[in-house]
């Protein structure tokens, strides 16, 4: 049975024990059938291959035994074909019958014979026929000159030395083995000797069942032997002949559909005598006792399926009893309890451990419980907070627009330039939430950062700028990522020069990636002071002064969002200039890379 099928089988909506009880039961069921059945089955092929053997076995032994007795008779045929005295002068001798010679001759060579065939009892007759006219035999039946003109005189003269022959005389019919007699190259008779035919019924008598056909063929398909009481359903001699020639191999048994029965038919050839033996044995007799044994293992089979069945129940609720004891602790947390009782389930097994997971969930979600109601609380006070902290950011807004057009109103262009680059600023750090801005973004806020710083100088910061394409004024960068550069190079860069200082930014695309390089024409750095830079100053704080987001806070921005070899690399060269050069991948106004949108 498929697996598919067994699953179909086992509704979805049973419990875990009935569904391990319909397993068990279905395993149980194909196991027990499936072994019955193997065992049903190889014991009717040891059943057949016995009755084979056995049969096999019995024809080999007749064969030989009957081999035996014509090796005996052929024996006593050379005795008497090679006998001059008694029997070839007596053959050739002229006296006539009723004389006193004759009578001598015939008592000579009836002893002769006689004592030929004594403790034989396998013989029934021994004859020696003239062809001159003269008949002498010991045994029975009578025997006179009539052979002489028989079928089976022609048929022993025809045959050369040595034949066998049955002679179809009713049930008391026997076999002849005949030998010429010859003298001077000359045939002058033949002498015969009779195989008694209850002998042969004795030797053949092989039925392993009652019904079973046995038959013995000569070479020219006559029959030597057939079961006498053959059944009503017996093959026609025709059909006896076609099953011999069905046999072209060595094979010495097969299974044959005779007149709508099935046989077994166990062939043997004999090597002395080239007759064959036919034994038909019908398959239904043959396997009647596995009848009995089919029945008697479908009762025991029986038997096991109910044992296996109430075992597979105990089986399954003991595996299943403590998984419903925890369905039992689920429900109770499902309809809110956490604080019921727990029973313990002590097994080590899955179900164990999905106890100890249950209860480590149940005290996790109290805990989670409890740490929802203090955030709730702590939200409710947070959100008055937050509420509070509203007004500042807008407060601050609303009072450098008031500076900006009182500076405006004044003529004060200064004030008024601060006032509104601080703005611009403060909305670019506080009021956008996004992650990402343009390249034209980021420069816009480098300027006001510009507009302001120029005037703690007291002089013009020249911010130069060279894009290579405008369209790479619309690429998304990280959020403040160029304005902690510019400020790094005006501080520390051209801030202490008292002229001719000037900051150089360049924008360009190389190899799919954005390239921002800000030089300064300061002081430069050395080494330590680079170094420095990129990591932290003494007391932890970065080296912006303005954003508190330094050179390594926007490397280190970098890299986390776009791993290696992005980031910030640092030239510069002491008392001439720094250079800082920005790489990151060209990522367009939607988000995606250009190399995703090629």
């Amino acid at each position: 049975m498929k697996l598919s099928t067994l699953r179909r089988w086992i509704s979805p909506r049973l419990s875990i024990q009935g569904k391990i009880f319909i397993a068990f039961s279905l395993v149980a069921l194909l196991s027990i059938f499936s072994i019955s059945g193997i065992v049903y089955l190889n014991m009717r092929e040891t059943i057949k291959d016995n009755a084979v053997t056995s049969v096999s076995d019995s024809i080999r032994q007749a064969d030989e035994s009957l081999n035996i007795m014509l090796e005996e008779i052929d024996r006593l045929n050379t005795v008497v074909v090679t006998n001059k005295n008694t029997v070839i002068d007596t053959l050739l001798s002229t006296s006539e019958e009723i004389s006193y010679e004759w009578f001598l001759e015939q008592k000579r060579i009836d002893e002769f014979l006689s004592v030929l065939i004594d403790y034989k009892p396998y013989i029934s007759r021994i004859a020696v026929v003239g062809l001159n006219g003269k008949v002498f035999f010991s045994g029975s039946p009578w025997l006179d000159r009539t052979i002489l003109q028989s079928s089976t005189m022609d048929y022993l003269l025809g045959n050369g030395s040595r034949h066998a022959y049955l002679k179809q005389t009713g049930v008391s019919g026997a076999i002849t083995v005949g030998r010429e007699i010859r003298y001077n190259r000359e045939t002058i008779g033949v002498v015969m000797v009779d195989l008694n035919y209850d002998f042969i019924k004795k030797t053949y008598g092989v039925k392993p069942t009652a019904d079973s056909m046995l038959y013995v063929l000569d070479k020219e398909d006559g029959f030597v032997y057939q079961t006498e009481s053959a059944p009503s359903f017996a093959p026609s001699i025709e059909k006896i002949v076609s099953i011999r020639q069905e046999f072209r191999g060595p094979d010495d048994a097969a299974e044959m559909v005779i007149a709508g029965r099935t046989y077994t038919v166990v062939r043997r050839v004999s090597d002395y005598t080239g007759w064959t033996t036919l034994a038909l044995i019908p398959m239904d007799s043959l396997l009647s006792e596995s009848v009995n044994l089919r029945k008697l293992m479908a009762e025991v089979s029986l038997v096991v399926l109910v044992v296996a069945l109430v075992c597979s129940l105990q089986v399954s609720s003991r595996i299943t009893i403590n998984i419903r004891r925890l369905k039992s602790m689920m429900m109770r947390v499902k309809d809110g309890n956490l604080t019921f009782p727990m029973k313990e389930i002590k097994t080590k097994d899955e179900v164990g451990q999905l106890y100890h997971v249950f209860v480590g969930m149940v005290e996790e979600l109290q805990r989670l419980l409890e740490g929802i109601r203090i955030s709730e609380k702590e939200k409710r006070e947070a959100e008055l907070t937050a509420l509070q902290a509203q007004i500042r950011p807008h407060f601050l807004y609303n009072s450098l627009n008031t500076i900006k057009y009182l500076a405006k109103l004044n003529g004060v262009p200064n004030i008024e330039e601060v006032s509104g680059s601080l703005i611009e600023l403060m909305r670019g750090v506080l009021g956008n939430s996004n992650e990402y801005l343009t390249v034209r973004e980021e420069l816009d806020y480098v300027r006001s950062y510009i507009s302001i710083v120029k005037y703690k100088y007291m002089q013009p910061i020249p911010v130069y700028e060279e894009i290579e394409d405008e369209a790479l004024l619309e690429c998304q960068v990280p959020k403040l990522m160029l304005q902690p550069i510019v400020e790094n190079a005006v501080i520390h860069g051209i801030g202490s020069l008292e002229e001719g200082g000037a900051v150089i930014i360049r924008i360009w695309e190389e190899n799919h990636d954005l390239k921002i390089e800000v030089t300064d024409n300061g002081k430069g750095m050395t080494p330590e002071q680079m170094e420095l830079l990129l990591g932290e100053n003494g007391n932890g704080e970065a080296p912006s002064r303005f954003s508190g987001m330094g050179v390594r806070n926007v490397h280190e921005r970098i890299v986390r969002m776009n791993g290696e070899p992005y980031g910030v690399t640092l030239y510069s060269e002491l008392g001439l200039y720094t250079k800082v050069v920005i790489t990151i991948p060209v990522i367009s106004h939607r988000g995606k890379s250009k190399q995703e949108v090629i």
